[in-house]
Formats: C-alpha cells, sequence, structure tokens
C-alpha cells in the first residue's frame, strides 16, 4: 500500500513540474512573439524610409549626337 502512495504522490510532483515547465514556455513563446512582431513592424517603418520607389527619380541624361559624327561602315 505504501508503493502506491508513493508513485501517487510521485505521480503528482512530475505533474505539477511539468506545469511549471509548461507556463514558463509559454511565457518565452508569448515574448518572443511580441519581440517578433515589434521588429517586423520596426522594420517596416524603417523600410518605408528608404525605399527608393517612393523618392522622384532623376531625370534621365539626354546627349546629342550629331549623325556626321557617327562613322559610316
Amino acid at each position: 500500500m505504501t508503493v502506491l502512495w508513493m508513485v501517487a504522490v510521485l505521480g503528482l510532483l512530475v505533474g505539477l513540474a511539468a506545469l511549471l515547465y509548461a507556463r514558463r514556455l509559454a511565457r518565452q513563446l508569448a515574448q518572443l512573439t511580441q519581440m517578433y512582431w515589434e521588429l517586423k513592424y520596426e522594420h517596416g517603418e524603417l523600410k518605408a524610409k528608404v525605399d527608393p520607389r517612393d523618392a522622384p527619380a532623376p531625370p534621365p541624361k539626354q546627349t546629342f549626337v550629331p549623325l556626321s559624327s557617327i562613322k559610316k561602315s
């Protein structure tokens, strides 16, 4: 009978340890998730500041080349 009580108490302790471990992992996961979304938001803000598509393109250079300067083959 004593062995059964020892097994029951040991099972209870293992269950309690597993519960504490799972709660700690859940807290870490929540923290990592929050850090991920903050980093993703900051990356989007910085990308919007640097994105060259929003900046006006410089006018293309135009040079005049006279036809007489082109050699005839």
